[in-house]
């Protein structure tokens, strides 16, 4: 019966992977069911503390990556703090909007976060006063690095799921 609980897990968890392609805390997700299970089932040992700690800590990396992804990008390239918020707020609005209005499953949300990003530090650095050249380049670096910071994430977030579903299966 362990083994089918342990499915089930790995399942919901695969699910929740997916979640982190649309700007979803899918892996404080599998981090959090991880964790039920872990309490639920101690008596077995399927889980130890350490495997539990290392996961978050890679959840924790992984938010990092993603948070540096687009405002840490955009702050490299020159852009002001302003230009850092812009990135953040828009590569969320982003990720709404582009969930709806471009169909195509996960891609949506993946371009619509980055052009969010984008066009977010865009904003806020002509309100600030730059040029128009100037925060194009910072909005076009926000963008990339939100890319990258989801593509980063999203690799921790295998790297998650990988951690429980052998831990689950091994003796």
């Amino acid at each position: 019966m362990l083994y089918l609980w342990s499915t089930i897990l790995v399942l919901l968890n695969a699910f929740c992977l997916l979640m982190v392609l649309f700007s979803m805390p899918g892996n404080w997700l599998i981090i959090t069911l991880t964790c039920l299970f872990a309490w639920w089932r101690w008596d077995d040992g399927v889980f130890s503390v350490y495997t539990l700690v290392a996961i978050a800590i890679l959840a924790v990396l992984g938010e990092l990556i993603e948070f540096l992804g687009g405002a840490g990008t955009a702050k490299k390239a020159g852009a002001t703090w302003r230009g850092s918020v812009g990135a953040l707020i828009g590569a969320i609005t982003g990720a709404l909007i582009g969930t709806f209005v471009i169909p195509v499953p996960v891609l949506g949300t993946l371009i619509g976060a980055c052009i969010g990003a984008g066009l977010g530090t865009y904003a806020l650095e002509l309100s600030a006063g730059r040029d128009t050249v100037q925060s194009a380049r910072y909005g076009v670096a926000a963008g990339i690095g939100q890319f990258l910071g989801i593509t980063g994430k999203f690799v921790i977030g295998i790297v998650i799921w990988l951690i429980v579903t052998v831990a689950a299966f091994w003796p």
